[in-house]
């Protein structure tokens, strides 16, 4: 049977759908119209017999065929890139979407001017930032990255590469001090307003270490209770009550003198800073390229 060469443009179109997770995003990403895109995905599931996709107004998402179908079509193509690299000897250069999953704070304050050099670096990368604080299921909503900050690793399954630490760091502004008065001691938060992240396992319980590395648990009342750490840095600042922090995104704010650091013998967890990815293996130039960049730029930050 005499190979048709068209099969693997199909191939290419059906990957790059997936990946991105529209027929809109597909097509700005190869520079086809939408209208190409979807009429090679319907000749495909002609040739093949099978529906690929469902498809509704607002979704995208496999079938049970489909899953198969983009396993072999990832493997053939990335054969098919290793065959070209072999014989060329060079690196195929970082292009296409790279979808990427950040928490806000951390995206906006760190992350932001490292993509702005990225950006320069590899014109042909167009990048996704999705930031928020809640726990992403990064295989089913398709992103390539993801950018976390926490005491401990979210998902062991996937591969972890350590960017920075950092410590956490309790925070009231002068207002609020001169208001309420300044505490001393961790214990004196119970009769303080508080503004806790509800992320957390347990946010109306925060955990000093002294410097004898005796733990301090101290029951706190929260006056807000919100999953945004926006809306807690926001809050502080506005005097309305005292919040922990990563260090990491205060540091003008500490230097200019809007925001005052409390219980300074004491430590708060440390946060890891770090990337997660499903696996080296078969790792595409454009998530290898922005790993290495943000290591660059921010590792041992």
């Amino acid at each position: 049977m005499a190979f048709n060469a068209h099969l693997l443009d199909g191939m290419i179109i059906f990957v790059e759908v997936v990946n991105c997770g529209s027929f809109t995003k597909a097509a700005e990403s190869s520079g086809h119209s939408t209208s190409y895109i979807s009429k090679e995905i319907n000749k495909l599931e002609e040739r093949l017999g099978v529906r690929l996709l469902h498809r509704t107004t607002r979704s995208l998402s496999l079938t049970s065929e489909g899953e198969v179908y983009f396993q072999q079509c990832q493997q053939l193509l990335f054969d098919a890139e290793q065959a070209e690299l072999a014989m060329t000897g060079g690196q195929l250069e970082p292009r296409g979407l790279l979808r990427i999953s950040c928490p806000i704070s951390l995206g906006i304050s760190r992350i932001r001017p490292v993509v702005a050099k990225y950006m320069m670096q590899y014109p042909e990368v167009n990048l996704e930032l999705d930031l928020n604080d809640r726990r992403v299921d990064m295989v089913a909503e398709g992103f390539d990255l993801l950018i976390r900050a926490s005491a401990t690793i979210e998902d062991s399954s996937l591969i972890c590469r350590p960017i920075f630490k950092s410590h956490g760091i309790t925070l009231a502004s002068p207002e609020y001090l001169s208001r309420y008065g300044t505490p001393t001691h961790p214990a004196d938060l119970v009769n303080h307003r508080c503004i806790s992240y509800s992320n957390l396992k347990t946010p109306n319980v925060w955990q000093f270490t002294d410097q004898n590395n005796q733990i301090h648990p101290i029951q706190i009342h929260s006056k807000v209770l919100t999953n945004s750490s926006e809306m807690e840095l926001g809050l502080c600042l506005a005097g309305q009550g005292i919040t922990r922090l990563p260090k990491f995104n205060l540091r003008s704010e500490i230097e200019q003198g809007l925001l005052v650091p409390l219980f300074t013998d004491f430590k708060l967890q440390i946060i890891n800073v770090y990337m997660m990815y499903p696996s080296r293996k078969h790792m595409s130039s454009k998530v290898r390229s922005f790993i290495d960049f943000v290591l660059k730029e921010l590792g041992d930050d």
